[in-house]
């Protein structure tokens, strides 16, 4: 089904202005089309001024639809729908005397000119289904009021307002929807309206009430309402605001109603959102905690390094300093990871900040003569903490067994190696490939019975935790080793 931008530019003349006028009112029109009870189409203009293209459409919530189909893109030539002829040449408001038929259902026609400044763009058609239709209770006739206070907005170019940012917790009109008049007093207010606002503490009823004042009370103990305030709960601003209590919150709308030029009240429509904002609460909360957390762990793991390094110069034997050594360097990646993720809002990391600082870590605390320079290319991209701390640990032992082992031995005269981390992220896979430029594997090398502890760590983390595919090959465009990880990351 083609889209309301498809149809205007391949059947249309409007401009984009037009377009951005007819956007924000298709964003905003299905609070149009419950009021209405009725199903509503978006008709534009042909280009040679031979018909209208019907360019979008919404069904009711609170009625039955007069469309089975769905009617985008279609086309009516001039005269076979008069209605839409008459609002497009006059720019006024036409209603039909006798319903239509269509699929055996009896459907009343009303058709709302769009404008836009001193033009009429575009048409909306209002079908009502009469099936649906009985004897008026006092919420329709408020909400069929309300409809065609908008529809003659509409045609007057001043709905919808711009410069409203509707939110996904703007209420509906089946969530709660008042009517004040011109002083802010209530006029009508749906059940569900009142419900929200009995949980609020409300003991009195709304209508004949200034709405303005019951909240005050209700929110502020009686104190003043702020200006911000009294200018949604009067309906002089379109505005949406939120009012809390201890015991409830509500979101507004407020959609104030003009005639003539003239204000004569608003429309508000509210919904409840204590659940919603109790849930958002438990989950900041949730998350700060988390965040503390790994906080906390980031901090002991660097006691913890802090402790063996002290051991460690105290101890004179080599081989036990260079053992302590390897696991701070061992602790500290895994502290740059809690690191990462006491500063996100989830278990995610963006792991090329890791790399990086793993990287920079290796090379800062190498002892050996030669000036080690390691690169990245590619992205690793955003992984679970669960992947995180075990590829850190694999890139870490890597990195620094290359610093090690493959310049380790390197004389004076060339004294510097590059060590390459590449990362290639495809859907549902990580490829990582380690090389550097170093001497090379040992004659006979097997990862699997080799005898090194990184190694030993390496091939469990890669094979065990990371359910992963780990090779070890000599370069092959000169002296040096590649190592290849490859394993399967969640999207």
């Amino acid at each position: 089904m083609p889209s309301l931008s498809d149809v205007a530019r391949n059947h249309t003349t409007l401009d984009q202005a037009d377009l951005d006028r007819l956007q924000l009112l298709v964003s905003d029109w299905q609070m149009l089309a419950d009021l209405s009870f009725a199903d509503l189409v978006l008709w534009l203009p042909d280009t040679e001024g031979l018909g209208f293209w019907a360019g979008a459409q919404m069904r009711p919530t609170t009625g039955p639809t007069a469309y089975l189909d769905d009617i985008v893109g279609s086309f009516v030539p001039r005269d076979r729908r008069p209605l839409l002829d008459q609002a497009y040449d006059t720019g006024r408001i036409c209603r039909e005397g006798d319903p239509e038929w269509r699929d055996d259902v009896p459907v009343r026609v009303e058709t709302i000119p769009v404008r836009r400044g001193a033009r009429v763009i575009a048409v909306i058609a209002r079908n009502t289904n009469l099936l649906g239709v009985r004897t008026p209770s006092r919420l329709e006739i408020a909400y069929l009021q309300s409809a065609t206070d908008l529809a003659r907005m509409i045609t007057d170019g001043i709905f919808p307002y711009g410069g409203e940012r509707l939110l996904s917790t703007t209420p509906r009109v089946g969530d709660g929807c008042i009517r004040v008049d011109r002083h802010g007093m209530v006029t009508f207010a749906s059940p569900n309206a009142l419900s929200a606002y009995r949980r609020m503490g409300l003991v009195t009823d709304l209508v004949g009430s200034r709405l303005k004042d019951i909240t005050g009370e209700l929110i502020h103990s009686g104190q003043k309402v702020d200006d911000v305030l009294a200018s949604v709960l009067t309906g002089r601003a379109a505005k949406e605001i939120e009012i809390e209590n201890s015991d409830a919150t509500l979101f507004l709308r407020a959609i104030p109603l003009r005639a003539e030029g003239e204000h004569v009240g608003a429309l508000i429509l509210l919904r409840d959102v204590t659940e919603l904002r109790s849930r958002e609460r438990e989950l900041v909360t949730k998350e700060a905690t988390i965040r503390e957390i790994h906080h906390r762990v980031k901090n002991n793991l660097q006691t913890v390094a802090a402790l063996l390094r002290m051991q460690g110069r105290r101890i004179t034997v080599p081989e036990a300093q260079s053992a302590l050594a390897e696991a701070v360097r061992r602790v500290g990646s895994i502290a740059i990871v809690h690191e990462t993720l006491s500063e996100s809002f989830d278990e995610h990391v963006d792991f090329d900040d890791v790399a990086d600082r793993v990287a920079a870590m290796v090379a800062d605390v190498s002892t050996i003569s030669a000036e080690v320079t390691i690169s990245r290319t590619g992205t690793f991209g955003v992984l679970d903490s669960e992947i995180a701390t075990p590829l850190a640990m694999v890139l870490t032992e890597l990195m620094q067994n290359s610093v090690e082992h493959a310049f380790g031995s390197r004389s004076t005269e060339n004294p510097t190696g590059t060590i390459e981390l590449a990362a290639q992220r495809s859907v549902g896979r990580l490829r990582v490939v380690v090389t550097d430029d170093g001497k090379g594997l040992p004659a006979n090398f097997d990862s699997e019975t080799s005898g090194n502890l990184g190694l030993s760590i390496v091939r469990t983390l890669v094979i065990g935790e990371l359910d992963g595919l780990l090779e070890f090959h000599p370069r092959t465009d000169g002296p040096g080793t590649t190592v290849v990880l490859d394993f399967p990351v969640k999207e």
